[in-house]
């Protein structure tokens, strides 16, 4: 037995509670092991990435966004397989009905602006979705002029018969990604989405669209 890593793990403990006086990190071994983490992990040496054109011009901006069309390309096809033979007619049908699933009920314009779109693309979702008896709407109990949609029954029953696709689809598209590396994209793309989200609820005319997000990233930064 190695009785030397045994003592220099019993001084990394002492270490710890002798640290944690003030309680910051939980007595357990889940705080023990952030404290580890937080004081001996050394931080990873950041090194620039290379990608096409960069020695063209070609900026990192550019790169993202182009990358961020193909993800959303890839991540298409795979929902559009995900639904293949079902009585699904597209992938924003059950987006919305896992929504519906997950959050519970909400007005119509809450539920389309939780899936980004615009009100008439998302109009014709709702009522494919009422036409096909999957969902239902009633009004609202606070505001008259607003309608409250919710899943039903059988909206729940070929949602679920169609979830193991759907979740092999969503795995697809994390790809190789390790699990901190998927902790790290979700930080960053939530970081993105709260700076776009805001821009979108203001509805902008297209004309203007431009000048006002610009605008609105200089006031943030």
């Amino acid at each position: 037995m190695k009785y030397n890593l045994v003592k220099k793990t019993v001084d990394l403990v002492e270490e710890f509670e002798l640290s944690n006086t003030d309680n910051r990190y939980p007595d357990s071994i889940s705080g023990f092991k952030k404290w580890v983490a937080d004081n001996y992990t050394q931080p990873l040496r950041f090194k620039t990435p290379e990608w096409e054109g960069k020695d063209l011009g070609r900026s990192a901006e550019s790169v993202i966004s182009t990358l961020l069309v193909h993800m959303n390309r890839f991540a298409k096809n795979y929902s559009r397989a995900a639904i293949s033979g079902s009585d699904f007619s597209t992938q924003e049908d059950f987006i919305y009905l896992i929504n519906l699933k997950a959050f519970g009920e909400m007005t119509k314009m809450d539920l389309i602006k939780k899936n980004v779109h615009e009100k008439p693309a998302g109009i014709l979702i709702i009522n494919r979705l009422m036409q096909k008896g999957w969902a239902v709407q009633k009004d609202s109990e606070t505001d008259k002029r607003s309608k409250i949609i919710s899943i039903t029954q059988e909206g729940l029953q070929v949602l679920d018969q169609q979830m193991e696709k759907i979740r092999t689809a969503t795995m697809l598209v994390c790809g190789n990604l390790s699990e901190p590396e998927k902790l790290e994209l979700i930080k960053l793309l939530t970081k993105l989405n709260e700076f776009h989200v805001p821009i979108y609820q203001k509805n902008t005319d297209l004309e203007k669209l431009l000048d006002e997000a610009n605008l609105y990233k200089k006031q943030i930064l």
